[in-house]
């Protein structure tokens, strides 16, 4: 049975950025770290999103910038330049390529691709059973999310950002390549909060996602007639060719994952909580958690009691609640936002880096009486 001093299960966006940090880290040249996913990461199975000023750390596999957002509900409709916030985009393969290529020249680094079906913890070790293999190691990271995770509470709401997106092709030029969709919530609510997502790639190419944040998926067949509908009355296009497809969840939610953490397991990514809770958003969150986690583990401290909350949880807190109470109304709040406040400082706050006059600012661009309503609830 192999030991290794760390073992980081799941080759998404936080296990490949964790082992990355450790071969970047001299610290960990004389550890043996083992990184084990069921896949061998060669297909392009989703994309990341993000804004920031300027360049970036990812600059080198981003794959589309775009420098307008477009946003539209029944009410407004605007077209607004975000500088100095550049919006980026990076495919998965592009993502798994450059990273698994760095991680394979670390001489302390393994990858395996084999499916984790359980394990095993004793008070020195944990053991990882996989389909064909057992490993030891002496600290889990784990990025594999489960739902079950947050079921059995009733304190905080767990909600999803779900979706199935089409990147398509048409034959006639139909797409502003220089602006992106943001949110789209001129299609039909339904009782929940739905928008439409779009990137495009070229006048004739790009990615669109049609989008709920609510608590229920739904058929799959129902996102593909509401995009079929979207495509042909927003773009005037009948005729169109699906070029690859995408389809995902990612859990909207405020419940403390700390629970789950263990003396020598310490849950990551998605399934740490470190998806941004109001917004679904998880690549830039995750890169800058990264240097805490490998801080945490430099200076020998309990990974379990890693506390990464701030104020911007009980303000995330406070919009699920808002979005649970009464998911057919997500869409007001988003307008109003948009329409009393410039993209840039909307930007400025989910990134988590708005001082308490700013965060009264943007609190007052929200429809107030839902969010009083949510603040007492939670006081009392």
């Amino acid at each position: 049975m192999d030991k290794y001093d760390y073992i980081i299960i799941g080759a998404g966006a936080s296990g490949l950025l964790l082992a990355n940090a450790m071969a970047n880290d001299s610290f960990f040249n004389s550890k043996r770290i083992l990184l084990l996913d069921k896949n061998a990461k060669k297909t392009n199975d989703r994309t990341w999103c993000f804004w920031e000023k300027g360049p970036g750390q990812f600059d080198t596999i981003v794959k589309k910038e775009w420098n307008t957002v477009h946003f539209e509900s029944k009410k407004l409709s605007q077209r607004t330049l975000i500088a100095p916030y550049t919006y980026k985009m990076i495919q998965g393969i592009d993502f798994y390529t450059h990273y698994l290529n760095k991680i394979n020249n670390s001489p302390a680094i393994t990858f395996i691709q084999e499916e984790v079906i359980d394990l095993v913890e004793n008070s020195e070790i944990v053991t990882v059973k996989t389909r064909n293999n057992s490993y030891t190691g002496s600290y889990i990271f784990n990025s594999i999310f489960n739902y079950s995770m947050t079921k059995n509470q009733k304190r905080y709401p767990v909600l999803q950002q779900h979706f199935k997106g089409w990147v398509i092709q048409t034959q006639k030029p139909v797409f502003d390549p220089k602006e992106i969709t943001y949110m789209d919530f001129s299609v039909p609510q339904k009782g929940n909060t739905r928008f439409m997502y779009v990137l495009p790639y070229s006048t004739h190419t790009a990615l669109i996602e049609y989008t709920l944040f609510s608590e229920h998926l739904l058929d799959k067949q129902e996102y593909e007639e509401e995009l079929k509908i979207y495509i042909k009355s927003r773009f005037l296009c009948d005729s169109f060719e699906i070029v690859e497809k995408e389809y995902g969840s990612i859990p909207m939610t405020s419940y403390d994952f700390r629970e789950n953490h263990t003396n020598r397991i310490r849950y990551i990514g998605t399934a740490g909580g470190w998806a941004k809770p109001s917004t679904g958003y998880t690549l830039m969150s995750t890169a800058k958690k990264i240097p805490l986690v490998i801080e945490f583990i430099k200076n020998g401290k309990p990974l379990s009691k890693l506390n990464l909350k701030n104020k911007f949880w009980f303000y995330d807190l406070l919009f699920l609640d808002v979005l649970y109470a009464n998911n057919a109304n997500g869409h007001k709040v988003f307008e109003s936002l948009f329409s009393k406040l410039k993209p840039q400082k909307v930007f400025k706050f989910l990134d988590e880096e708005t001082n308490l006059k700013e965060d009264i600012t943007f609190i007052n661009a929200c429809p107030k009486l839902p969010f009083i309503k949510a603040f007492f609830n939670r006081l009392f």
